[in-house]
């Protein structure tokens, strides 16, 4: 007899693909099939349930006909994501002026608590802790100080260690954009990066406007250089409001823009093409510089990459920052900036600064870079983390009260998430702590402390029981 050959029954009414729909279903219901989990091929399963392959296929076709099923190329069947029944969070209000920032005390208390070891991670935005990296890249390490010696551990160029550029330059030019590796500028981080470039285009005392919610690393930065944000309203979909911002730009003197052109932090939004060409276009009729956070832009869940903003600007007043933080090796802290108009001046401030990047850690990018290593990594990281998303808003659709909001991202690692009841996030994020849970409380995310009944959480860790049990234990404390 097959292994599951009593599941079925040829005396029963049902047709035999209707009654291995039936199963599938049943395992899901149970718990034995999760979202993302994969099917056994067509041919396992007509073995094991002891029927015919077009029997199997008939079943999987209707499944994934009811989108309970998703058929991945050369892959298999897996288990799909139910429709998000929650209500997104809706687009906060355009602030009438500009904001003193403080936020400094706080954030230092939420670092804290994220980078303690005993904590579940859901407070850290670190999507590579899904599927790491490491071992690939410290067999490259291996490799190149073996070639290469002493000279892997001396310093660096100033500006970068010019493999690398030139490896950035082909990708820039892949998305069909035109980079001058002379134009990259190696830094620690895309953080550093962001600095640079507010360094080379604004001054203390100036306005920046910067996304709302915006990520709060760059809102620390702002406040570190003494200078002032204006909120412009992001829209979880497809990022801030042209009106919003056409109409700051009319209210106040805004010196400089720092924006997520392609996946935002902490809403997940992806900006259309033709909305970023209008963005840079009205930017740039002003004389206004974008700095553009892209950090996120190689983890995405659309159909393909959204383009650099800078592809669209005709000023050079676009400044593209990123970095490999997100997407190979958080610990490693090589990121780049580019920029045209301003590129004397931020090596200038870039030699100030640090000197230069780490020459051992960019040599090993450069090689992960060369034979596609990089992308094919990025495949399957990109794979895990919408399975992932998948996964946790699955969950907390379950268990979280109706009234709960939440988005959807088009890509990175976490969700925005508007507890039930306007729960005080600051409250949940103590008695997270107490549970030994991190996560980010809403209003540091804003510099005048809006959301505050708002949580950032990553899914951008290990699916394991320890993070659907912090999710159940934080609808309890928010009930």
């Amino acid at each position: 007899m097959h292994p599951m050959s009593q599941v079925l029954s040829k005396e029963s009414e049902k047709y035999l693909y209707q009654q291995v729909i039936d199963m599938i279903k049943q395992m899901q219901d149970s718990g034995t099939l999760r979202v993302g989990d994969k099917l056994p091929s067509l041919r396992k399963l007509s073995q094991q349930l002891g029927v015919s392959i077009p029997t199997v296929k008939l079943a999987y076709m209707e499944l994934e006909r009811q989108e309970l099923i998703v058929a991945r190329p050369k892959s298999g069947y897996f288990m799909k994501g139910q429709p998000l029944l929650l209500a997104t969070p809706n687009r906060c209000r355009l602030r009438k002026g500009p904001t003193l920032v403080d936020r400094q005390h706080f954030i230092e208390h939420i670092f804290n608590a994220i980078n303690d070891p005993k904590m579940v991670p859901l407070g850290v935005s670190s999507p590579t802790a899904a599927y790491p990296a490491e071992k690939s890249l410290a067999r490259i390490m291996r490799q190149v100080l073996s070639k290469a010696g002493a000279k892997a551990v001396s310093y660096a160029p100033m500006d970068g260690y010019p493999p690398l550029k030139r490896q950035l330059a082909m990708r820039y030019f892949d998305y069909g954009l035109q980079v001058d590796p002379d134009e990259i500028i190696i830094t620690n981080g895309a953080q550093e990066a962001i600095a640079i470039a507010l360094k080379c285009i604004a001054s203390p005392g100036d306005v920046i406007a910067i996304e709302s919610p915006c990520y709060f690393g760059i809102i620390e930065l702002i406040e570190s250089l003494g200078m002032m944000a204006v909120e412009i309203p992001l829209c979880p979909d497809d990022g801030i409001w042209l009106q919003d911002l056409e109409k700051s730009i009319k209210q106040h003197n805004i010196k400089a823009c720092i924006f997520s052109t392609t996946i935002s932090n902490p809403l997940g939004s992806f900006m259309t093409e033709s909305k970023k060409k209008q963005v840079v276009e009205l930017l740039e009729s002003h004389d206004i510089p974008m700095i553009e956070d892209d950090v996120y832009g190689d983890i995405y869940f659309t159909e393909k990459r959204g383009m650099p903003a800078q592809k669209y600007s005709k000023k050079g007043l676009v400044l593209t920052c990123s970095s490999f933080s997100k997407t190979a090796a958080p610990g490693y802290r090589i990121g780049w900036l580019i920029t045209s108009k301003f590129a004397n001046q931020a090596k200038i401030i870039k030699r100030a600064l640090s000197c230069s990047s780490s020459l051992i850690n960019q040599w090993t990018l450069a090689e992960f870079i060369t034979g596609h290593q990089y992308d094919r990594y990025l495949i399957k990281l990109r794979e895990i983390l919408k399975c992932n998303k998948d996964r946790m808003l699955c969950k907390i659709q379950s268990i979280f009260p109706a009234d709960t909001q939440v988005t959807n991202p088009q890509g990175g690692s976490v969700l925005w998430l508007k507890l039930p009841n306007n729960k005080d996030a600051k409250e949940l994020f103590y008695q997270a702590i107490e549970e030994n849970i991190s996560i980010i409380p809403g209003d540091v995310f804003s510099p005048s402390n809006r959301y505050k009944s708002f949580i950032r959480i990553s899914y951008g860790v290990p699916w394991n029981d320890n993070i659907i049990d912090a999710l159940e234990k934080l609808n309890e404390m928010c009930s």
